[in-house]
């Protein structure tokens, strides 16, 4: 397995480091532009911590006039430009170049406004997403989409990776829940897409905008729906002897035409690592256990439990438990969210992001369980059920480079049998530059040109995050 590929950086932008540094020293305050070698080491890397490379700098405007014009600059210069969140991008999609700037939003945090009888609230997107819903919940309201990394992450990395979360299930991912974006183009224009109705004329560009990664521009404010908080929700916990049977659980709720608001998958060895970290009282003698949470008033809760509770009894369900208070909810949903984290305590690991059609997830889960054994590595199955988004964490040693290969290799073997099942590479990581030589498995070359035939209208030049997505070997055929 050959490591991921940078482009080599273009010396005669290297040459002009110092030319680049004080251009933009031009465009915004002293304490938005970042220089020095060791405070720029912080943005070389993301979540896909085994890539970093050093930036020749880093920009964190505070307003969209200033996003404006260091895009325009750099658009003029033929300065390659990284659009950055918060840096959890698990795809390496906030990852640099040693002949870019990073682009940051992290200085625009601000909460716009809040519109309660439209149902909408407008915000920067350095705004983390937890923050969104915090905002709102003393009036009885919350933002869905709440990705595991939702206390960290921003809304701009939210949008620009289509990002969901346990709870979409009901609600939707990003996509259905953004209606309007204010976007900087890389020539410095300023757009207004989509607006504060929930529906817009004209082609729908906040779709294509919704998940484009950063290539098509800097998002720098969002409109986002917000929800009524229901009158309650329940989360019950099921166990099973075998994966096959939670699988085919999973499937057979869907099929029953139910949505809950949650369904989450966790293996054994998912199980132990969460429970050991959250003490969520999690059962640790099944080898598969679901969460399923419905919400609503009493009795509709308790007729929506009835019915999946019967299901899971046709599909040999060993243990059920159901939360009994708020407390029992909190810890149960911590053990969850807190998957990722608990899971680095044990060992290094990729999270894979493939998704499958949900009739499909008991062979997938079994065929990935022999495709990592293969490699001689292990995996922790944790991820949203409820839409077939899986995410497997292939653990490894990172000071270890042929388990580092081998890990790769396992990934994307796992990735092309999502696609082969019916499912595709992402669901909500991206494809950044994890997947990018994989797109040609889920994508042909006429379906591939088309999509870089229209990143280039938005950026003839490809300098907004270049080097993501698209193979490196297909630029050149646009």
């Amino acid at each position: 397995m050959v490591a991921i590929a940078f482009p080599e950086p273009d010396p005669s932008i290297l040459d002009r480091r110092d030319e680049i540094v004080a251009g933009l020293a031009r465009l915004v305050p002293p304490h938005c532009l970042i220089t020095s070698e060791d405070e720029r080491r912080v943005f070389e890397t993301d979540a896909l911590t085994a890539y970093r490379r050093l930036p020749l700098a880093v920009v964190l405007p505070e307003t969209t006039g200033q996003v404006s014009a260091v895009l325009a600059w750099c658009n003029g210069q033929g300065v390659k430009v990284i659009p950055r969140g918060a840096g959890t991008s698990l795809s390496g999609g906030a990852i640099p170049q040693e002949d870019a700037i990073v682009l940051g939003v992290s200085k625009m945090n601000a909460i716009l406004y809040v519109d309660y009888d439209s149902r909408i609230m407008r915000v920067q997107t350095g705004v983390t997403n937890l923050a969104i819903s915090e905002a709102v919940m003393p009036d009885g309201f919350f933002y869905a989409p709440d990705p595991s990394s939702q206390l960290a992450c921003t809304i701009a990395g939210n949008i620009a990776m289509n990002s969901g979360g346990a709870h979409c299930l009901k609600y939707g991912v990003t996509t259905n829940n953004v209606i309007g974006v204010r976007m900087v183009l890389m020539d410095g224009t300023i757009l207004d897409l989509g607006s504060d109705a929930l529906d817009s004329p004209g082609y729908d560009l906040l779709g294509l905008v919704t998940g484009s990664e950063g290539q098509l521009g800097v998002v720098t404010e969002a409109v986002v729906r917000i929800f009524p908080s229901a009158e309650g929700a329940k989360p019950v916990l099921f166990g099973f002897p075998l994966a096959d049977s939670a699988g085919s659980c999973v499937a057979a709720i869907i099929g029953a035409g139910i949505i809950p608001v949650a369904i989450e998958y966790m293996d054994k060895m998912a199980i132990e690592i969460c429970e050991a970290f959250a003490k969520a009282g999690y059962p640790l003698d099944v080898e598969a256990m679901l969460i399923v949470e419905v919400e609503g008033s009493d009795s509709e809760m308790e007729e929506q439990l009835a019915k999946i509770i019967a299901i899971a009894r046709q599909h040999e369900v060993k243990v059920i438990k159901e939360s009994r208070s708020a407390m029992e909810t909190a810890a149960i949903w911590k053990g969850r969210k807190s998957a990722f984290g608990a899971t680095g305590r044990v060992a290094d690991y990729i999270c894979m992001d493939g998704t499958v059609p949900t009739g499909q997830l008991a062979m997938v889960l079994e065929k990935t369980g022999e495709i990592v054994a293969g490699y001689g590595l292990r995996v922790a199955n944790v991820f949203h059920a409820g839409d077939g988004n899986m995410h497997p964490l292939i653990l490894y040693n990172v000071n270890d480079p042929d388990e580092q290969a081998k890990a790769e290799a396992a990934g994307a073997e796992i990735l092309k049998l999502c696609v082969d099942a019916g499912g595709c590479l992402t669901g909500e990581h991206g494809v950044g530059i994890e997947k990018r030589d994989l797109m040609t498995h889920q994508f042909s070359d006429a379906e591939l040109q088309q999509q870089m035939r229209v990143r280039a209208v938005f950026d003839p030049q490809w300098l907004l995050n270049p080097a993501k997505v698209f193979p490196l070997d297909r630029r050149s055929q646009t």
